[in-house]
């Protein structure tokens, strides 16, 4: 065989262990291949409107939320533009790679970035935040910030942290979320939690193609809409109001809604949430007691440091130095048919990633995790052996 020629695919299904999007269930799948239907036929307003309630449960919102066609970019900017006007200013608690992209677009819309700087592998400091806001006398900041679980990094966020800084110096700013990453997979509380804008994508937790997003706004949220002047058409919340399904500028993409009102059933009947979070938890604690086990002769570390800020969702895997993450990755993937999630921004060929959320049980991850391990070995990655044992006794 010439050595220009393409390698062979690796038989068998491919595993699947990137971060988002995620694995999509059969049935989910199945449910999306729906026949063309009219948007506006009553019998289609009956799926949206349960779908539109069984997100808000998720969300733990009584609320309105906007749904949109695109990812969670699109939600991104959505909320940007419907809550801010040119010349504000938002505090960004820095957390990876997708709190500084949310900061860049911030930018480019013309809205003025200020950031609560932290070291990626222990996370933000909350105290810094609060001395953040307490300086701010003449409250020049309209809104801060936070990614909930930040995928580049393994690390969550806790809001409710968050919301108390808030409330302990009086500070009137709007509080925006990103559940992108963590929505269905960690508990998250819109209402209670005092989020006033939070934004979320169909292709994680919620075991969808990736291409609807959407955004759930509080009441004061609404208020802080009316007063927006940042141009905006498509991602005009009045203009969607003014829709019969209270979003969308356009056509509805209604297969995304079969598949979520699927989806919903699963999370909420066939599991339950409560033991959708559950299985994060357990299925999370496997994959760091894997790489901790990986971590003596010098081999690959949690990138994490900080045990109160460790992802259910993600696992981030710091690799020894001078040891390159992507040609690990390619191992697993050419010669095991294992895909991993790789690093983004600065941690490019440092760190690979094992997404641990979505449909996912033990012996997928059991797999995964004794597939890294292979990799490793193949491609002569510094390691204990032993992880899969190591993960095994967590579930136990």
């Amino acid at each position: 065989m010439s050595t220009s020629e393409p390698a062979k695919k690796p038989r068998g299904r491919q595993f699947f262990a990137n971060p988002g999007p995620t694995s999509i269930p059969d049935s989910v799948l199945l449910a999306t291949a729906h026949q063309t239907v009219d948007f506006n036929d009553p019998n289609f307003i009956a799926v949206y409107e349960a779908c539109i309630a069984g997100l808000k449960r998720v969300l733990k919102t009584r609320q309105e939320i906007f749904l949109y066609t695109g990812s969670g970019h699109a939600a991104w900017e959505a909320s940007l533009v419907n809550l801010l006007s040119p010349g504000d200013t938002i505090l960004i608690l820095e957390s990876g790679y997708f709190s500084l992209s949310w900061a860049a677009m911030a930018a480019d819309l013309g809205v003025e970035v200020q950031s609560v700087a932290a070291d990626w592998r222990r996370g933000v400091d909350l105290g810094a935040l609060r001395e953040a806001l307490a300086a701010d006398k003449g409250h020049a900041i309209k809104a801060v910030c936070v990614v909930h679980n930040e995928t580049a990094t393994g690390m969550m966020i806790p809001l409710p942290e968050v919301r108390a800084a808030l409330d302990a110096t009086g500070h009137p700013a709007l509080f925006l979320a990103d559940t992108i990453s963590s929505l269905g997979s960690l508990d998250f509380r819109m209402d209670e939690w005092g989020v006033d804008a939070c934004v979320g994508g169909s292709q994680k937790g919620l075991m969808l193609p990736t291409g609807m997003s959407f955004t759930g706004v509080s009441a004061k949220g609404m208020a802080a809409h009316a007063a927006s002047t940042l141009p905006k058409h498509y991602f005009n919340w009045t203009n969607m109001l003014k829709r019969p399904h209270r979003s969308f500028v356009g056509t509805v993409p209604v297969s995304f809604f079969y598949g979520l009102q699927e989806s919903l059933r699963l999370i909420e009947q066939e599991e339950g949430l409560e033991n959708v979070f559950a299985r994060h938890t357990r299925l999370a604690r496997a994959v760091r007691a894997a790489v901790q086990h990986w971590s003596g002769n010098n081999g690959p570390q949690l990138f994490c440091l900080n045990p109160g800020r460790y992802s259910d969702s993600v696992t981030a895997i710091l690799m020894p130095e001078g040891y390159d993450a992507d040609a690990l990755r390619a191992v697993a993937l050419q010669k095991f048919n294992l895909s991993l999630g790789g690093g983004l921004g600065p941690l490019g060929g440092k760190v690979f990633r094992i997404g641990h959320l979505g449909d996912l049980n033990e012996p997928m991850i059991l797999g995964t995790l004794a597939t890294v391990e292979l990799a490793m070995k193949t491609a002569g990655v510094p390691h204990t052996p032993g992880g899969v044992q190591a993960a095994l006794d967590a579930l136990a």
